[in-house]
């Protein structure tokens, strides 16, 4: 019984040191929300605004030809996928979430006759495809959050060069991008978006479009739309990876809340169980005792 005991002791510590890791990672996540949904709400205005101009004059007039609006631009059969998974562990169903999506994105792309290309963000998404033998296009792995403007930046960049390349084997017909949006700590989704071709954009979320007045272009709406697009795109990249960010603390706490419930589960169902086993022990010594008691009455002799 005493063996018993011990092992019954010793995942009781197991059990609590892993509740102190669980309830500071939990608190850290809840600390950072806060500070990941504030650069959020400071960058998603701009991006909309953006969205909203570019559909506007891709709206209002007939001389535009930029490639990004024209869903009939040369094809070479080639989708571009940007991935947006988490850089580490204990995040819960974030990044399984955004790979299932992904995958079921790419599944619909090759069933249209088109051949994904995986832009990956996040060691997780990383090393999904690394280990099926199926690496990346590109991956930016690892990265910090407070390094996410200059990330969104160059991986705008690269996927512009892409998106506009003469090259077919490096040539995009489109762009889709996966992540979470960021509602509440409470709510987030898993979203595909096309972000190129874009045709005609309208206002985001915001009920019925608002009626634009014609404009008169300076110098003509081709050179305004070729100054707008790489901003846009710059915009909504780094948008998205600062929404995945928060909704990857979101999970994190939740994820930390829920085995901190179960570390305190498992310690209380151990100490039930040492409990028991010590009270074995107990009852097992007193019934020895007078078992002896009993045996040595029954043959006439007493102890001296």
């Amino acid at each position: 019984m005493g063996a018993q005991q011990r092992v019954y002791k010793q995942k009781i510590r197991s059990a609590q040191g892993m509740k102190k890791i669980f309830k500071a990672k939990e608190m850290v996540a809840a600390s950072r929300i806060a500070k990941a949904h504030a650069r959020v709400e400071a960058t998603t205005p701009y991006a909309d605004a953006l969205t909203r101009a570019i559909g506007s004059v891709a709206t209002h007039s007939d001389e535009i030809s930029h490639p990004f609006l024209d869903s009939e631009r040369r094809q070479s059969g080639r989708a571009g996928i940007l991935m947006i998974t988490a850089d580490r562990g204990m995040t819960g169903p974030y990044s399984h979430n955004v790979i299932r999506a992904a995958e079921q994105l790419a599944n619909t792309l090759r069933d249209q006759g088109k051949e994904p290309v995986m832009y990956v963000v996040g060691r997780k998404g990383d090393s999904y495809y690394r280990f099926r033998n199926r690496p990346p296009h590109r991956a930016w792995t690892p990265y910090k959050e407070n390094e996410l403007p200059a990330l969104g930046r160059e991986i705008a960049s690269v996927l512009t060069a892409d998106l506009l390349a003469e090259d077919d084997s490096t040539h995009l017909d489109e762009l889709y991008v996966v992540g979470t949006e960021f509602k509440t700590r409470f709510l987030q989704n898993t979203k595909s978006i096309r972000m190129v071709p874009m045709g005609l954009v309208e206002a985001e979320q915001g009920g019925p479009r608002p009626s634009f007045p014609l404009y008169a272009f300076t110098p003509d709406a081709d050179t305004v739309v070729e100054e707008l697009m790489p901003r846009y795109i710059e915009s909504r990249i780094i948008n998205i990876l600062l929404q995945a960010m928060a909704s990857e603390h979101a999970s994190t706490q939740r994820a930390m809340k829920t085995a901190t419930d179960n570390a305190e589960t498992q310690i209380r169902k151990f100490t039930r169980l040492a409990n028991s086993a010590r009270q074995a022990e107990i009852t097992q010594e007193i019934t020895e005792i007078v078992g002896g008691a009993d045996a040595l009455s029954g043959s006439g002799r007493t102890e001296r």
